[in-house]
């Protein structure tokens, strides 16, 4: 009897893995799991494998000039930019993510973090903590949710949940997201405006755009000027999407009212962060996607989309599907011509 096609775990700290391992021995996979941190470990680890389940490990490209028997990647969640896709793609090697698994929990954890700011509960909840009782206005100025305009910067799937829930609450939504064909966002029941507008006529920011070269520090020290005077930013998807320095700053001058932070450009948030100490913040550590069923969907999705293209099927969620042409160019056939 053959083998069946191995599969590397590079790595997980997911509480419970094993969903992962045994949907892909069920359906008759080989599987290596690994802790791997580092390139080097990555590619000592996964040596023959024809597909990868990821989570943080580095997937660079000099990685994946060495996995020649590798065709699919799929991601332990959302982002992937822990994953050179343009290397894979050149290589033929598809890349999947997970981007169903956890929508309403980042959208709800968004909408929690966004209303904790503007509701002033972390000020106020220190207050009565420390045996005070402030009088209204005292601690935290606050408006009405139809006297407050939330940005919405990028418009997929948890994007365009968080607008309807702020929409649901009275807020006025504006969208921001240039990848969106014409009309989209207008028939959705929203106005769709450029960056510079969306950070300009905002008292709330919410992003929900992957990180890549392009959006990395997308709000910088410059569009941090943009915003208005006492407004928030939000973020609970990249922390690279965000100049941490040019935030800090903002805050502590006091031109930002605040900012909301799921997610950070270095995690765990180093001890000595000025982040820590920063005025007007609310910090989650990278929480924003769980919940008891996310948790045990996501391993569950990840492998079972292993499962499918190893066995030829079509995996709805590949980022990369400019690597068929490069299979093509190769003259390499299918996936499961490939077995």
């Amino acid at each position: 009897m053959d083998e069946g096609p191995l599969v590397v775990v590079t790595d997980c700290d997911l509480p419970d893995h094993r969903i992962a391992v045994e949907v892909l021995t069920r359906a008759g996979m080989r599987v290596r799991q690994a802790n791997c941190r580092t390139p080097e470990e990555v590619v000592a680890a996964a040596r023959g494998a024809a597909a990868l389940l990821v989570q943080w490990a580095p997937i660079t490209a000099d990685v994946l000039a060495e996995l020649g028997t590798c065709r699919f990647i799929s991601r332990l969640g959302i982002g992937y930019d822990m994953i050179d896709v343009a290397a894979a793609t050149r290589r033929g090697i598809a890349v999947a993510n997970t981007p169903e698994y956890c929508v309403e929990e980042v959208a709800t954890h968004t909408i929690a973090l966004a209303l904790g700011l503007v509701r002033g509960i972390p000020a106020l909840h220190e207050s009565v903590s420390g045996n005070e009782w402030p009088a209204a206005g005292a601690v935290v100025r606050m408006s009405r949710p139809s006297d407050s305009t939330v940005s919405v910067i990028g418009f997929g799937r948890i994007g365009s949940r968080v607008a309807a829930s702020a929409r649901a609450l009275g807020f006025s939504v504006l969208v921001h997201d240039p990848y969106l064909a014409a009309g989209i966002v207008e028939t959705a029941g929203y106005r769709a405006v450029d960056l510079e507008s969306a950070l300009s006529q905002a008292d709330i920011v919410s992003l929900h755009v992957p990180l890549t070269a392009r959006t990395r520090h997308l709000i910088d020290r410059h569009r941090l000027e943009l915003m208005k005077p006492g407004s928030v930013v939000v973020n609970t998807c990249r922390g690279g999407l965000i100049d941490e320095s040019a935030l800090v700053d903002a805050l502590v001058d006091g031109r930002l009212g605040g900012a909301a932070l799921d997610v950070f450009e270095t995690e765990p948030l180093p001890a000595d962060d000025r982040l820590r100490s920063a005025p007007r913040v609310l910090l989650t550590p990278h929480m924003a996607w769980y919940s008891e069923e996310a948790l045990a969907e996501l391993p569950r999705s990840a492998a079972a989309q292993i499962v499918e293209f190893l066995s030829g099927a079509t995996v709805a969620s590949i980022v990369n599907p400019g690597y068929e042409d490069h299979l093509r160019e190769a003259g390499v056939g299918s996936p499961g011509e490939r077995q």
